[in-house]
């Protein structure tokens, strides 16, 4: 059949790793330091960028003196690390929709707007490298998400067209860029971002991963 689904890519986090709502704070924090008060509602502009997209999003917002942008950069992603290592936790279902499409056979692939050293802690704390055929960061594109370039290399990678590829997010930017690489995708969001219509362009909107099930599956894959 037609554009069947070959492979399966899966964000990182807020989708396999409950870490979207530590990102939040930190940025919260560093961005007071350039004097902007940065509110939740304030964050959905922001929300799966990659740290330096972030980063120049919020100087043009409100630009500061003497912005030193990789110093902030490090600063924010190292507190990240220090968080992945020793107190991120596994979002609900994320092992189990993982053994859902290795017990299909079907290949996996990890595209993240995080740095490599990050998607390495992760994958390190919960030996889940093996899982993945292929892994990729937005850190080694010219542009993160929504931009589509890291979930089409990482479709390059695992040798699937872009059509015959279903991507798993959590943001609207991070669907977006799925969308715009031609994939299906099923959005998981957040339970405070989940009433977000723009999620509408989902192909399937699920409150969390458990949900998605066999039927859900040949569903999408019989949607062509």
């Amino acid at each position: 059949m037609k554009n069947m689904i070959r492979s399966v890519i899966f964000d990182m986090d807020g989708l396999l790793l409950d870490s979207e709502f530590y990102w939040q704070k930190m940025e919260i924090k560093l961005i007071s330091k350039v004097g902007i008060d940065v509110t939740p509602e304030m964050q959905k502009s922001t929300l799966g960028f990659r740290t330096d997209e972030m980063l120049r999003y919020w100087y043009n917002f409100k630009p500061w003196d003497n912005p030193d942008f990789k110093k902030m950069e490090q600063e924010y992603e190292k507190s990240v690390l220090d968080f992945y290592l020793n107190e991120s936790e596994l979002m609900d279902g994320a092992l189990y929709i993982l053994d859902f499409f290795k017990d299909k056979k079907i290949k996996l692939g990890l595209a993240s707007s995080s740095a490599m050293f990050l998607i390495d802690a992760f994958l390190e704390r919960f030996k889940l490298r093996s899982r993945f055929e292929v892994i990729c960061s937005a850190e080694n594109e010219e542009y993160g998400k929504p931009h589509p370039a890291v979930y089409l290399k990482t479709a390059k990678l695992l040798g699937s067209h872009p059509a015959s590829c279903l991507a798993f997010e959590d943001s609207y930017f991070g669907l977006l860029a799925a969308k715009a690489a031609m994939m299906k995708v099923v959005v998981v969001p957040d339970h405070r971002r989940g009433e977000d219509p723009r999620f509408i362009i989902a192909d399937l909107k699920l409150n969390k991963l458990k949900d998605f099930n066999g039927k859900e599956f040949e569903r999408l894959n019989n949607n062509n």
